[in-house]
């Protein structure tokens, strides 16, 4: 993923990733209180890096947790959609910048991650309930 990377088109997640970028993560992780991470994933029509924000779990020192909540939309949001068709993605961390290969949590470890998450950041819970689909939980293991 050399190319010109293509940060989310809307504003206020685009003005948060650049804080995020130019700061190496002082200004940024913590946002409104939730930890975040930078990830981008490879466009899967265009094949164009695609960066978005996301608030994220810990599992251990190699692998973080990500909800593909959309707001409760109807689809899943575009950059999960990319890394179904793509899983290498890279992730920024604070300052930490790594390559990571992105899978959906398996049945019996997503309860667990999905409970995580919650604590984090409780609307999941309300999310969860208006979708009609199973919001997905995504696991990023550092490649």
């Amino acid at each position: 993923m050399e190319d010109e990377v293509r940060d989310s088109p809307t504003a206020w997640v685009s003005a948060h990733i650049r804080r995020y970028l130019e700061s190496d993560g002082r200004d940024g992780h913590d946002y409104n209180g939730f930890p975040t991470l930078l990830l981008t994933t490879r466009g899967r029509k265009s094949g164009t890096p695609r960066r978005t924000a996301l608030i994220y779990g810990r599992v251990d020192d190699d692998r973080y947790v990500v909800v593909a909540s959309n707001g409760a939309a109807v689809n899943n949001p575009q950059w999960y959609l990319n890394l179904t068709a793509d899983p290498e993605v890279r992730v920024q961390v604070r300052a930490d910048r790594f390559t990571a290969r992105a899978r959906l949590a398996d049945p019996d470890e997503r309860p667990r991650l999905w409970e995580l998450m919650a604590g984090i950041f409780p609307t999941y819970q309300t999310y969860a309930a208006k979708a009609p689909r199973q919001i997905p939980v995504v696991v990023l293991e550092r490649s």
